[in-house]
């Protein structure tokens, strides 16, 4: 509009004959091109201004873009413990969208930001569960949970190596100063002593033996209470490693407290399998596909869904 403007005046001004200002012609056309333009440079401004808006608004759910670049990530690890454990960008971006539409609403960014992070990480936990081995669930919340804190800075890359490799000091010179204490979890405190929040856990171990002998003999050791200074300087995720050192096999008990107190009691219960959910979530492109193990027939459970839909289907035995 603006080069039509321009032209229109190049136009006038160039078959106008004469005095300029004593054609009326030219003088109308002028002032209506004036006002025209005006109009047009506010309604910029004013675009401008709403552009901004927008990018200011936009840039306010950037916590959640995060968050859910983490919980991709997370689900992508999966697949380095099951091959059939893999997932789409497009199915994962469906159900972001589905917990955008779902999820409770708010005027208060902080609080949409919360309400959309909640539903939508229990929303992916719940989805991925149906399609994980029993066995695979603590660990999946486990995963969740130390890669959201990881980004928080929460938990150190060296002692999460730690935690999952644990391993045996190669040039461990000291000798196990107590006959209860297996040799390998000796060696293991040893090359956890490495480690800056534990450094002197050796040292102390000895003078300290009989606190940790009542941790070690303990039937909860994780949630007793440690020897002086390490129960006041070691946070949940180093008792864990201690935990793994002294008792490896309290480490899952260790895990789901971990996953409780920072995501949460249902993070830990895995929801059952709920076939309406899962038929929600199909499409005629996406159907559900049943892994069973022996001797499980989800027939009888397909049967009766499909009556209470309304259905028919025909079952055919291969």
């Amino acid at each position: 509009m603006l080069k039509e403007i321009e032209d229109k005046i190049l136009e006038v001004l160039s078959t106008s004959s004469g005095n300029i200002l004593e054609d009326e012609a030219a003088i109308n056309v002028l002032s209506s091109s004036k006002a025209l333009a005006n109009d047009i440079s506010e309604k910029q401004l004013i675009a401008e201004e709403t552009e901004r808006k927008i990018d200011a608004a936009r840039l306010g759910y950037t916590p959640i873009a995060i968050h859910s670049t983490i919980l991709f990530f997370s689900i992508a690890d999966l697949a380095n413990i099951e091959p059939m454990y893999q997932y789409s960008l497009i199915w994962f971006v469906n159900l972001f969208i589905l917990s955008i539409e779902n999820s409770e609403k708010s005027d208060i960014l902080e609080t949409r930001l919360t309400n959309l992070r909640n539903h939508f990480t229990y929303s992916l936990y719940s989805n991925i569960c149906r399609s994980l081995f029993e066995k695979d669930k603590l660990l999946f919340s486990f995963l969740l949970c130390v890669n959201l804190l990881k980004y928080e800075k929460k938990i150190d890359e060296d002692e999460w190596r730690f935690l999952l490799t644990g391993g045996v000091a190669l040039s461990n010179t000291f000798s196990n100063p107590t006959a209860w204490l297996p040799q390998k979890s000796w060696d293991e405190l040893v090359r956890l002593d490495e480690l800056t929040r534990f450094k002197d856990i050796r040292k102390n171990f000895l003078a300290q033996k009989d606190a940790w002998k009542f941790v070690y003999d303990s039937t909860e050791p994780h949630r007793e209470k440690f020897p002086e200074q390490w129960q006041n300087s070691l946070g949940d995720f180093q008792r864990m490693c201690v935990t793994r050192c002294i008792r490896p096999d309290k480490v899952v008990p260790a895990v789901q407290d971990f996953v409780r107190d920072h995501l949460g009691e249902k993070y830990i219960e895995p929801p059952p399998f709920d076939l309406t959910k899962s038929y929600q979530d199909s499409t005629c492109i996406t159907p559900i596909i049943f892994v069973l193990s022996p001797g499980s027939d989800p027939m009888s459970s397909l049967s009766k869904f499909a009556d209470d839909m309304v259905c028919s289907i025909e079952i055919f035995k291969l």
